[in-house]
């Protein structure tokens, strides 16, 4: 594999430590800002939504740049959203600074998986975006856990320092590794964009990405109270059960990359019905310390087996102008973040318990499984109306296309 996926895993190390850290942290930030955890969840919540307003806007205005330059910039703008919430002096503000810090975050991946897939073979594609994703998932692994300690040593806003100094590291390491004239030749540009999202199978595979992964995020945006409240964890203690989210997340990443190469759409639905049953189980897994350690790590892996393997397929639907809706498919990822710590909000503050958002959370699983069906079955009737029984990937000849068994 091409070292520039090491500059994009390194991109997305920081960006996975930015989102995911304010989880672990959220007692911290409420208790210093004297503010309800549940206020606190909507931090998460802004930053998500900065992900699903900057993805498409900045893909569409950076459409026909260099790709190089695109992702050297929107790391630059992470670095500086990031400082801004190390300063924030009150909620109000450190909402605007998260919001920020979010803005680049889906164009990232976004690009990311474009020049990622564009630099290996078709038939390592699936690999190449999980490559790229395991910077995310070893941020699971290591820098939520590292920077959760940090927050809670030193105050949460050395934590937001830090992962601005990551960020300056990655775009040294873009600067270094990714080549330079990679995104110039076939760049549809803006208009070439838009039309590849006038497609139902691109918007079928958007919906199954906002329910599967807002099943997630129902559950894991409380995951620290569940540990502490139910499962019995000293705070020091959630440290090593992010970790072991973080272990979970990137085994599930690696071996959804592999066995997405081999059959997109079965790798998908394996890992959102694995999705149902652990979230369904999680209340159970979280009335003891040694099961709630297998249900966190169970549920890393479940959720990121579908990672790859939906980044592929809005890119491989949209295989003409791939940029705008792989980085459409990233806000749609936070889509699900905003909206799965919402509704396990609204179900903590309905007085459902502890360990309710893990059960909203199976519900979400569920629909994912209903619009990944749904999109199935679309793909069968175009295949059987004509339309082919394969799907496009492109080669690295320009203008040259294969069809390969969907």
């Amino acid at each position: 594999m091409p070292l520039a996926l090491l500059a994009l895993a390194v991109g997305a190390f920081g960006i996975g430590t930015t989102e995911f850290v304010m989880m672990g942290l959220l007692p911290n930030v409420a208790d210093d800002l004297h503010i309800s955890i549940p206020t606190a969840g909507h931090l998460v919540s802004a930053y998500a939504l900065g992900v699903v307003i900057g993805a498409p806007l900045l893909a569409a205005v950076t459409a026909k740049m260099p790709r190089r330059r695109v992702l050297i910039g929107l790391m630059g703008l992470f670095v500086v959203g990031n400082a801004l919430s190390a300063a924030a002096p009150d909620y109000h503000l450190l909402i605007a600074a998260r919001f920020v810090s979010g803005l680049p975050h889906g164009a990232f991946f976004g690009v990311g998986a474009v020049v990622a897939t564009g630099l290996v073979g078709p038939e390592r594609k699936a690999r190449s975006v999980s490559l790229m994703f395991l910077g995310l998932t070893v941020a699971n692994v290591v820098g939520v856990p590292v920077a959760t300690l940090m927050g809670q040593q030193l105050g949460w806003r050395a934590t937001f320092l830090a992962v601005s100094a990551i960020g300056l590291a990655a775009i040294a390491a873009l600067a270094l590794l990714v080549p330079a004239d990679h995104g110039h030749g076939e760049n549809p540009g803006l208009r070439g964009e838009l039309r590849a999202l006038r497609s139902l199978p691109v918007w079928l595979a958007l919906g199954t990405t906002v329910a599967g992964f807002g099943a997630l995020f129902a559950a894991y945006s409380y995951v620290t109270p569940m540990l502490t409240d139910s499962a019995g964890f000293a705070e020091a203690g959630v440290t090593l059960l992010l970790a072991l989210f973080g272990v979970g997340a990137t085994a599930g990443n690696l071996l959804g990359g592999r066995f997405a190469d081999h059959s997109l759409r079965g790798t998908l639905f394996g890992g959102l019905g694995s999705l149902v049953v652990v979230l369904a189980f999680f209340p159970l897994l979280m009335r003891a310390e040694w099961s709630a350690a297998v249900g966190v790590t169970l549920l890393g892996m479940a959720a990121f087996t579908t990672g790859s393997p939906l980044q592929l397929m809005v890119m491989e639907k949209a295989a003409a102008a791939p940029s705008l809706a792989s980085s459409a498919n990233q806000a749609a990822f936070n889509l699900a973040n905003a909206g799965g710590a919402w509704i396990g909000g609204l179900t903590l503050a309905a007085g459902f318990g502890v360990t309710s958002p893990a059960v909203a959370g199976a519900g979400l699983a569920v629909l994912g499984v209903g619009v990944a069906t749904v999109a199935y079955a679309v793909d069968r009737a175009r295949s059987s109306s004509g339309a082919g029984p394969g799907r496009l990937i492109a080669e690295h000849v320009p203008g040259a296309e294969r069809r390969v068994d969907a």
